[in-house]
C-alpha cells in the first residue's frame, strides 16, 4: 500500500548517533558505579527515553541515579555528536524522493527536542525537518514501547495511524508502532531481525526503504 504519512525514529535511523550514545552512556553509568558494557546499553536502552535508564538502574540496584545525570549525559553526548555524528547512509536520497513525491513525513523520537535539533543542525539534516516536522517523547510524557509517541505524532500530521508507517531500528521502537496500529519497517543495521518482532519489512540498507515504501 501507499502511505500516507511516514514516521522516521530519529537515532540510528536519520543520525548514526546509537554507537555515540551507548558507548557515552555505558561509560557514564559504569563511572557512577553501575558496570555497563556497550551490549549491554544497546540490549537495554536503545531506542528508549532517559527515565527507562533511571527506572531500570533503580529497579535493578536500589539506587537512583543523580539529579544532573541527563544534563551531564547530554553535555557529553552533544560534545561527541560536533565532532563525531554523521547522518545514516543513504538518508538524505531517501528525505529527497519523499519531498519530490510529496509524500508527507515527520521524525517521532524518544530523544529530547533539543537533542533531535542539534543531531539534524550537525549532520545538516535540519533543511529537511521544520518544526511542523519534529516530534519527541517530550511531547507524551510516555516513551516507546508505549504507543503514544506515533499515536501523537499521526493526530498533529492530520493522518489516520492504519495510514501511517513507521521506520525503526528498536525493538521498543518496533513495539510502540505495532501497539498504535502502524506498518512497521525495520532497518536491521545495528539490530537483527530477530531481536525486531513484529515488523512488516526488514531492510539493511536505507536504499532499499523508498522501495518497501512504495
Amino acid at each position: 500500500m501507499r502511505y500516507d504519512l511516514v514516521i522516521f525514529d530519529n537515532d540510528g535511523v536519520l543520525v548514526d548517533s546509537e554507537p555515540i550514545s551507548n558507548r557515552l552512556l555505558a561509560a557514564y553509568l559504569t563511572e557512577l558505579g553501575h558496570p555497563t558494557s556497550y551490549e549491554d546499553s544497546i540490549r537495554d536502552y536503545m531506542g528508549s527515553a532517559l527515565h527507562r535508564v533511571h527506572d531500570l538502574v533503580l529497579e535493578r540496584t536500589g539506587k537512583r541515579l543523580p539529579d544532573d545525570f541527563d544534563d551531564v549525559f547530554h553535555a557529553r553526548v552533544f560534545a561527541a555528536f560536533q565532532r563525531e555524528l554523521k547522518p545514516v547512509p543513504g538518508v538524505e536520497a531517501v528525505l529527497e524522493k519523499l519531498a519530490a513525491d510529496g509524500t508527507p513525513y515527520c521524525v517521532a523520537s524518544s530523544g529530547s527536542h533539543e537533542r533531535i535539533r542539534v543531531g539534524h543542525r550537525t549532520t545538516g539534516l535540519d533543511r529537511w525537518f521544520d518544526d511542523t516536522r519534529i516530534f519527541s517523547a517530550q511531547d507524551v510524557g510516555r516513551g516507546k514501547p508505549a504507543p503514544d509517541l506515533f499515536l501523537h505524532a499521526a493526530r498533529q500530521m492530520g493522518v489516520a495511524p492504519e495510514r501511517c508507517v513507521v521506520v525503526e531500528d528498536s525493538p521498543l521502537g518496533v513495539q510502540a508502532g505495532v501497539a498504535a496500529g502502524m506498518d512497521v519497517l525495520a532497518f536491521t543495521a545495528m539490530t537483527p531481525e530477530a531481536r525486531l518482532t513484529g515488523a512488516r519489512h526488514f531492510f539493511s540498507q536505507m536504499h532499499e526503504l523508498p522501495g518497501l515504501l512504495a
